[in-house]
């Protein structure tokens, strides 16, 4: 008979102690001594669903070991040497004690698959022997701990014997431990589905239908690390052909970062009306109301910019964010730089305004550090340079085709498990 290990825990993970003062300790496995390893291996695995957790013979040796589905322990199956002392316990009784909440349909199912018991289950009041913790016996006067349970015993094809026993405290924590998990399995299901309905909710806060303007073309795109996140990007309607372009990062990851990522978006949109003629006005309310509505350790990276699709103008303000990246026609970058520092950390703040003129042929990307900060297996991050070099390199097709291209580049160059949001936005400005 040939049989392959089945892969099963190397140890019982819920009895690991995290003091080192007091040791990992489980039994690792008992011996039972027999005539025929395949015959004893068909019994144990076919008839009473062990699995085998080690195959010695592969190396030459007289052993195997196997498993109850539960994975606790060992029983090596050992054939010893005809001349051996072991020899002679063949047969007799291992006082070995299998443990089960249910005696009576353990029986009926090993019953059926031909298991030979010579005592059929019983109910009795049992405790465990003074002299021998291996078997239990019938309760008597001797002191020490009594449980009511059902008893019965069975034999391998050796003659070997063997108990099979319940304990009404058993089955008690038995059924305890299973509403536990139950319950444990019915709150991470409510979690997730928490989760993926806060997904949804944020996925439907960013644009979901562009301002339409005849000079410039524009796309963006945001990806959570985990279910929701702390990046926000937005596209403003400040009035007939005008749009205001919106890069942040809130601090933090996950839902904290979303729901300060929903306030900043709130104050924005709530206040983007006095934004026309005094931008700078715009961001120390937003700075004001978003300082008031969080914790004291929140803040947020902004960039803010308002474009103009009649003069190509674009006037922004920089709010402690990585600073865009405009290429322009002519092959030479411009970065546009801080002009404030965050939001939401002081009271006190001011910013100013900085512009610059867009011309046909110019390409604008802003990003969060989920770009420049995401890096290879080697460590090394992917960096400004990087994308700067990405953007020469696309800046001939269309902003969504620039935006894909970019985000599949640092996907490609990191493509482990996603460590931060990833929001791009590309703008490409176009003759009219």
């Amino acid at each position: 008979m040939a049989m392959a290990a089945s892969p099963r825990p190397a140890f019982d993970a819920s009895a690991v102690r995290l003091e080192r003062d007091q040791p990992y300790l489980r039994l690792q496995s008992v011996s039972v001594f027999v005539h025929d390893l395949d015959r004893s291996l068909h019994f144990f695995v076919n008839q009473l669903g062990f699995q085998l957790a080690f195959d010695a013979r592969t190396v030459g040796r007289p052993f195997v070991a196997i498993a109850p589905p539960d994975g606790t322990a060992n029983l090596t199956l050992v054939v010893p040497d005809p001349k051996s002392e072991q020899f002679k316990l063949i047969g007799r009784n291992t006082q070995i004690a299998f443990i089960t909440e249910d005696v009576l349909a353990k029986f009926r199912e090993w019953s059926k698959r031909g298991v030979n018991f010579h005592i059929n289950p019983r109910l009795r009041r049992m405790k465990w022997s003074a002299a021998s913790s291996h078997a239990p016996e019938s309760a008597s006067s001797e002191p020490g701990p009594v449980w009511g349970g059902v008893f019965a015993r069975f034999r391998d094809p050796d003659g070997n014997s063997y108990s099979l026993v319940s304990f009404d405290e058993v089955t008690h924590e038995i059924e305890a431990q299973r509403r536990a998990v139950a319950e444990k399995l019915e709150a991470e299901r409510r979690a997730a589905q928490e989760l993926e309905i806060a997904k949804q909710v944020q996925a439907r806060l960013f644009p979901q239908n562009l301002p339409a303007l005849q000079s410039l073309e524009f796309a963006g795109v945001c990806l959570p690390a985990r279910h929701v996140g702390g990046d926000y990007y937005d596209f403003l309607q400040l009035g007939p052909a005008r749009v205001g372009l919106v890069i942040g990062d809130v601090s933090g990851k996950g839902i904290a970062a979303a729901l300060l990522m929903a306030n900043l978006q709130a104050n924005l949109r709530s206040q983007c009306a006095i934004a026309i003629d005094q931008p700078q006005r715009l961001l120390c309310a937003v700075n004001q109301l978003f300082g008031e509505n969080t914790a004291n350790a929140a803040f947020a990276t902004l960039f803010f910019a308002d474009y103009d699709d009649v003069t190509r103008r674009l006037r922004y303000v920089n709010c402690g964010h990585l600073p865009p990246l405009l290429l322009h026609a002519d092959h030479s970058l411009e970065r546009l730089n801080s002009t404030a520092t965050i939001l939401g950390a002081f009271k006190e703040w001011e910013c100013s305004l900085a512009e610059c003129q867009i011309a046909p042929g110019d390409t604008l990307i802003l990003y969060t550090d989920g770009i420049t900060e995401s890096f290879n297996p080697a460590g090394e991050e992917f960096g400004e340079a990087r994308l700067e070099e990405a953007l020469r390199q696309h800046s001939h097709l269309s902003s969504q085709s620039l935006l894909d291209a970019i985000v599949e580049q640092v996907r490609h160059f990191s493509p482990h498990e996603q460590h931060d949001d990833i929001t791009l936005i590309t703008a490409k400005c176009q003759a009219v």
